[in-house]
């Protein structure tokens, strides 16, 4: 069992702060959902996980089974296991799907494979995530749909098979069928070698994926955590309940950034 373990994490950007003391516990063999509202961090903690540089850490640690790793680059990051699903994945023109996927796990020594086995993988992969084959040839999500971009990520992730991935606000702009093939492909990797962090505005994929944590963050700190039904009851009461519950006054004046 793997452990990142996030210890009092504070970050800001362009000296504002945004993470204000963030603990938090992921263990393989786990998945874990964060929700909040818009503005309250959670896109941030994503992105200092994996080592952002826009991001300045200013307090805290982030501890990879043990070893801190705020002053590892990203690339480092992935090759200990960390995956990052982005919110809005970028257009890489000129760089096909299949010769960056070579090329990433050429990084991750123990998913290196003979380019035969990999194509064959690979072609599994999409047509788990309902892309075509051609996609192989085609230059990394440029011209892609929103949701054709989101399924990539997941491609990705299956052929890495990260440790932790962090899986950022993945079902935004995903139709019905997008959703379940996304929500299918997290499951298929459940398993005491891999745990899912899914940052999520909404409920519907936590109907597919179904976290054994729920964790609420609010003006950048974990306010509670809890299981499913922690989920059911900000469905039905809203963020509003959460500022009443632990009696937070509200700041008209507050920064907000995701």
């Amino acid at each position: 069992m793997a452990e990142l373990r996030i210890e009092g994490l504070r970050a800001e950007i362009e000296g504002k702060p945004i993470l204000q003391g963030v603990d938090l516990v992921l263990r393989t063999g786990k998945v874990h959902a964060l929700m909040g509202p818009n503005g309250s961090g959670k896109s941030t903690l994503a992105h200092v996980i994996m080592g952002h540089p826009s991001y300045t850490v200013t307090g805290g640690r982030i501890l990879l089974d043990g070893e801190d790793i705020l002053e590892l680059p990203p690339e480092e990051r992935a090759v200990r296991g960390l995956f990052l699903g982005f919110q809005y994945p970028a257009e890489v023109s000129g760089l096909t799907t299949g010769k960056f996927v070579k090329r990433v796990l050429e990084k991750h020594p123990a998913r290196n494979m003979p380019v035969t086995q990999m194509i064959k993988e690979l072609k599994d992969a999409l047509t788990r995530m309902g892309l075509s084959q051609e996609f192989i040839n085609r230059s990394l999500n440029e011209g892609f749909s929103g949701g054709e971009k989101k399924r990539m990520e997941i491609v990705q992730m299956l052929m890495i098979r990260p440790r932790f991935a962090v899986l950022d606000e993945i079902d935004s702009g995903l139709d019905i069928d997008a959703l379940k093939d996304v929500a299918e492909g997290i499951n298929s990797l459940r398993g005491p070698e891999f745990c899912a962090f899914v940052i999520t505005h909404y409920q519907r994929i936590l109907e597919h994926v179904h976290p054994d944590f729920v964790h609420i963050m609010y003006r950048g700190r974990i306010l509670t955590s809890g299981g499913r039904d922690l989920v059911e009851t900000l469905e039905a009461k809203g963020y509003e309940w959460l500022r009443k519950e632990f009696g937070i006054e509200e700041d008209e004046h507050e920064y907000v950034h995701n």
